[in-house]
């Protein structure tokens, strides 16, 4: 009988250990998930950049008769205080139909939806056409150069041959009246940090110093925190509209159409109200200032300010696409550097979207699965360099009114049991369809 089948009881035990990024510390995870599989008959192997934050890859041997296929997650969370939550966020409680705490929705619960289907798989007898390997990785939440990032640049042979993959985030409903539409992420944007500057007159802060580099900077922080930069509609964006339209009642349907032309874009998104935040990332590139350095005495205007941005760019842009139009936003003078930028491939390759949207209809009729553009970045961007479509498809029956979006990452972060059953029983459906 293979041990912790039951994916509650596993997301459980990995709740418990904290792998709070920074530092990571994911080690003894790895090794207990480790443990599951070598005592369950899967071939294991350890990759790592640091002795501290290995990585893992299982693979449960198929017939050879069709190409590998990939899943992976990441063991890393975000740093959790006590402050706030209703139960301590690396005791892994069981309450109220939920289990609670850091990592339960990003992404150990879908860790322990993929593994638990992986013990069906084996328990059952199911032996697929390809092998299927499973990835656990270390250090996503930091920027993944110790996990995603490390394996491809270094040990590409181990998904050799691989085209498709799942991943994070994906298979959860977003509610628009009765219709519940599932989310497929099949995209993402690019991740672009940049490195900026203002400089300005100095001197004694005694005296009023006009255009000072503060004062730019405050311009800047302003402008862009009260306006949008330009409108664009990548194909991605138009295929999720459009397919959301195609499912929604006339009016509904009527209105989306509209946020495709870009003249009312954003008067659209801003009649959406909350749910316009949903939308207003998939048609413009994003940038925050997040670091500010500039002083070194209180009685001294200093002459030059830097900052960082956090950027996040639509596919099939570029960095210098976003460098113009935070300028021409602006209209501030400053020197604006890229400091990492990770493209993530705008081409698409929807071979498995349908079969994953049939799993979803199965186990949920009703529903209707819509393809997704995820705002944030995954491990994809780094899986796409060997080839690799991801799929982000760790799927749960969400109940109306969850507010997934706004768990992940914050307080009281947790999932409803019974989604974790559900995610696992789909993944096992995709296993077995891989097996024809």
């Amino acid at each position: 009988m293979a041990i912790f089948k039951n994916p509650a009881d596993l997301l459980k035990a990995l709740i418990r250990f904290d792998t709070s990024n920074p530092p990571g510390n994911e080690k003894e995870c790895i090794l207990f998930i480790k443990k599951i599989f070598d005592k369950n008959g899967f071939e294991t192997s350890l990759y790592a950049q640091n002795e501290r934050r290995p990585n893992l890859i299982a693979r449960l041997k198929g017939r050879g008769s069709a190409p590998p296929f990939l899943m992976y997650g990441h063991v890393d969370v975000v740093p959790a205080k006590d402050d706030g939550w209703k139960y301590p966020p690396f005791e892994g409680a069981l309450a109220d139909d939920y289990l609670w705490g850091r990592g339960a929705l990003d992404m150990k619960g879908g860790i322990a939806m993929m593994i638990s289907a992986l013990l069906r798989t084996k328990e059952e007898g199911v032996k697929p056409s390809g092998d299927i390997i499973f990835s656990a990785l270390s250090d996503e939440e930091s920027g993944g150069n110790a996990g995603a990032k490390y394996l491809v640049e270094n040990h590409p042979g181990q998904f050799e041959h691989v085209k498709y993959a799942i991943g994070e985030f994906g298979g959860f409903p977003v509610f628009v009246g009765k219709k519940r539409l599932y989310l497929i992420q099949i995209g993402e944007k690019q991740i672009c940090w940049i490195k900026g500057k203002v400089t300005g007159r100095s001197g004694h802060a005694a005296h009023r110093i006009k255009d000072s580099a503060a004062a730019k900077l405050g311009r800047m922080l302003s402008t862009l925190g009260k306006k949008r930069l330009s409108v664009h509609i990548p194909k991605i964006t138009r295929d999720m509209v459009t397919a959301m339209a195609d499912n929604l009642p006339l009016h509904q349907a009527f209105f989306l159409k509209f946020l495709l032309n870009p003249l009312f874009t954003n008067l659209c998104i801003d009649m959406l109200g909350e749910r316009g935040d949903l939308f207003d990332p998939l048609f413009h590139h994003n940038a925050n200032v997040t670091i500010i350095n500039g002083g070194e005495k209180i009685n001294v205007v200093p002459s030059e300010i830097h900052f960082q941005i956090d950027g996040r760019i639509l596919p099939g842009y570029q960095p210098d696409d976003l460098i113009s139009e935070i300028k021409h936003l602006t209209k501030v003078d400053m020197d604006l550097e890229v400091a990492r930028y990770e493209p993530c491939s705008s081409e698409i390759d929807l071979t498995h979207f349908e079969m994953l949207a049939d799993i979803l209809r199965e186990k949920d009729p009703g529903c209707i699965p819509i393809p997704f553009l995820m705002p944030a970045m995954t491990g994809a961007r780094f899986f796409s360099r060997l080839g690799i479509q991801t799929y982000g498809f760790t799927p749960m029956n969400l109940p109306k009114g969850f507010e997934f979006a706004k768990l992940v990452h914050s307080e009281n972060e947790r999932i409803p049991v019974r989604c974790l059953e559900f995610g696992t029983q789909a993944i096992f459906s995709l296993i077995q369809r891989l097996n024809g």
